[in-house]
């Protein structure tokens, strides 16, 4: 398992390293986190494990699940941000067998975002799960948000 620290190129590449580390996450995750009853469940217990902290200045810092929990770069277990969290609670579904799953970039411009968050369906419900928020279903106002399904 791996941190990913490259400079900070675009959205694209940040995307493609999301995905490696979503991937790279799956077996630690289903082996270590208990299925959850709830996306509300999931996120209270997941939100409990995480501490928000920047990425350096001009990197781009993204940490499979097993390094933000046993080898965390910060050297503080679960301290990530908004890319981590969502690598988190992206991999956090797929263990529990909710794949109808949407990424949210949001930005003050179309072309720069500047937050991500992870949203799930689950009993045809939309759930927006941000963990650098204090609550399921919480999120700040942008001008512009993308959403990439799943």
């Amino acid at each position: 398992m791996a941190i990913l620290t490259t400079p900070y190129t675009d959205i694209n590449a940040t995307m493609r390293g999301i995905r490696t580390q979503v991937i790279d996450s799956i077996d630690w995750v289903c082996d270590n986190l208990p299925k959850f009853s709830s996306p509300e469940q999931m996120f209270n217990q997941l939100k409990s494990m995480v501490v928000y902290r920047n990425d350096p200045d001009g990197v781009e810092l993204l940490q499979s699940v097993p390094t933000l929990f046993d080898n965390n770069y910060w050297g503080v277990r679960g301290a990530g941000d908004c890319d981590c969290f969502s690598i988190l609670v992206l991999t956090a579904c797929i263990c529990n067998g909710w794949n109808d799953q949407r990424i949210v970039l949001a930005g003050r411009s179309k072309l720069a975002p500047v937050h991500i968050w992870t949203e799930v369906k689950y009993k045809g419900k939309w759930y927006a799960m941000d963990l650098t928020q204090p609550f399921i279903n919480s999120t700040r106002n942008y001008k512009f948000t993308q959403y990439l399904y799943v």
